[in-house]
């Protein structure tokens, strides 16, 4: 696990068109996983500020999930 977790600094641009309580609730969401030893990648980051500042729907944010699964489970079962 990374040693600080600093989430907008790594890509501030994710942020800028959320709320103070949107970006709380992003922050916290990922910290939560991240102190249980997930680390986040720009692409779940991206997701969830898309989900949470409604540029997409629920629907559309299941989708971009199990996809990103699908896509690192195969790229891990071909190592």
């Amino acid at each position: 696990m990374a040693a600080e977790f600093n989430i907008e600094a790594r890509w501030p641009e994710l942020f800028v068109q959320l709320d103070e309580r949107q970006r709380r609730a992003v922050v916290d969401t990922l910290a939560s996983s991240w102190h249980e030893g997930w680390v986040p990648n720009r692409e779940d980051v991206e997701n969830l500020t898309d989900f949470t500042r409604g540029a997409i729907d629920g629907d559309e944010y299941g989708r971009r999930v199990r996809g990103a699964a699908e896509r690192r489970h195969h790229a891990v079962a071909a190592v």
